[in-house]
C-alpha cells in the first residue's frame, strides 16, 4: 500500500453531486500542481448481467478500481478522487485496499426537494427511471445515515467549485 498517496472517495445519494463535485476538485487540485486522478466507480461497475448476489456490481467495481488505481499511483498520483456509494462500514478496508493507499470518505448532503428537482430534469422524459431514482434518493439516504461511513460531512453549494473547496477543506487538501 502506498503510503505517500492518498484516496478521497466522495460518496452520497443519488443525485447529490458526486461526479460534478470530483471533477471541480480535480480541476482544483490540478491548479495546485497536485498529481492525481479523478475516477466515477459507477463507470467501473457498469457490467452486465450484475451477479444475483452483487446487484450493484461491487466486486466488479473493486477490482476495476484496483487496476485503475495501481495504473495512476505508478504514474505519480498523490491524491486519487472518487465518486461512489459506500453504503457500509464494513466496505471501508475493501475499498482501501483496491485504491491501494489510505482512503477518507467525505459524504455530500442536500436538501430532499433540491435532489428531487435535479433527478427531474436528469430523467426528464423517462418516467420508469425517474422513479426509481426519486425511491433510491430516499432509500439510499436512509442506508447513508445508518451507516455513517464518512469521516466528514458537507452540504452541497450551488457553486460545485465552492463544494469542492469545501469537502477539501474537510480533509485538510
Amino acid at each position: 500500500m502506498s503510503r505517500d498517496a492518498r484516496a478521497l472517495v466522495v460518496t452520497g445519494s443519488v443525485g447529490v453531486g458526486k461526479t460534478t463535485v470530483i471533477d471541480a476538485i480535480g480541476e482544483v487540485l490540478a491548479e495546485r500542481g497536485v498529481p492525481g486522478a479523478a475516477i466515477d466507480l459507477d463507470w467501473l461497475r457498469r457490467g452486465w448481467p450484475a451477479p444475483p448476489d452483487d446487484p450493484f456490481n461491487n466486486r466488479l467495481e473493486r477490482t476495476a478500481l484496483g487496476a485503475v488505481c495501481r495504473v495512476h499511483l505508478e504514474a505519480g498520483a498523490q491524491v486519487i478522487v472518487a465518486a461512489g456509494v459506500l453504503e457500509g462500514r464494513e466496505d471501508r478496508p475493501l475499498y482501501e485496499e483496491a485504491f491501494g493507499c489510505p482512503l477518507t470518505v467525505v459524504r455530500l448532503t442536500a436538501p430532499r426537494e433540491v435532489v428531487r428537482s435535479r433527478l427531474r430534469r436528469r430523467h426528464e422524459g423517462d418516467p420508469e427511471s425517474l422513479a426509481w431514482h426519486l425511491d433510491r434518493f430516499d432509500e439510499l439516504t436512509g442506508i447513508l445515515d445508518a451507516a455513517a461511513v464518512e469521516d466528514a460531512s458537507v452540504p452541497i453549494q450551488d457553486d460545485p467549485p465552492a463544494t469542492a473547496r469545501g469537502v477539501l477543506a474537510a480533509v485538510g487538501l
